[in-house]
């Protein structure tokens, strides 16, 4: 395995996998500027309530916190501002089409480097309900139990 090879995850939203059904997903492209890369790269992302949304024919994300630059003195970024995702313009009408007809949320599932680029993993999901937690719940342990029986 080569350096090339290795995508470091900078940040996970595991909260979204309990709370949503994860129908598909879309890598995108994310416009940063200089102080908010190195801050990504320090691994201060959070994507806790974070979203994505199509506006004006263009997809944003939104709620996404990515801490300021420890050393960026005054051209240091905005913590919470909305960023712009790049993704096709075929693609953004698409997505539009779902959230609005289906119901559907577009959710930020990680934050992650591929050939020395910041990428978001963008989950089209469906909300769950609480007897669909329960149930994801029993299936998990399920799996934990016969992983542990396998071992031994």
């Amino acid at each position: 395995m080569t350096g090339r090879d290795f995508n470091p995850v900078f940040a996970e939203n595991r909260k979204a996998r309990h709370d949503y059904t994860v129908l598909d997903t879309i890598e995108c492209g994310i416009v940063l500027s200089g102080t908010e890369v190195k801050s990504v790269r320090a691994a201060h992302v959070s994507l806790k309530g974070a979203y994505a949304a199509v506006l004006k024919g263009e997809l944003w994300l939104v709620g996404a916190d990515i801490a300021a630059y420890e050393y960026g003195n005054r051209f240091n970024h905005s913590p919470r501002a909305m960023r712009k995702l790049l993704v096709h313009s075929k693609e953004v009408e698409s997505l539009r089409l779902k959230t609005e007809a289906k119901g559907l949320t577009l959710v930020p599932l990680k934050v992650y480097l591929k050939h020395g680029r910041v990428k978001v993993c963008i989950g089209i999901c469906r909300g769950k309900n609480a007897a669909d937690r329960r149930e994801s719940l029993k299936v998990k342990d399920i799996e934990r139990e016969n992983a542990r029986y396998v071992r031994k």
